[in-house]
């Protein structure tokens, strides 16, 4: 498994630990749902940016 996709699987247990951790804590029933659904899409598309950017191949120059 390369790297990038063990980064992207570590930050979703991460964003899923969150929002257990919120849903418990009941501070999820008092927030819209539309509000959670971008805070979703944003977290998201920051765990892709992060890994990507992790992940870079290095240049190597040929002969």
């Amino acid at each position: 498994m390369k790297f990038i996709n063990l980064y992207l699987v570590g930050y979703v247990i991460l964003v899923v630990g969150i929002a257990l951790a919120l849903w418990q804590s009941g501070l999820l029933g008092r927030i819209s749902p539309v509000w959670i659904g971008i805070g979703a899409i944003v977290a998201v598309g920051l765990g892709l940016m992060l890994s990507v950017s992790a992940g870079k191949p290095d240049i190597t120059k040929e002969g």
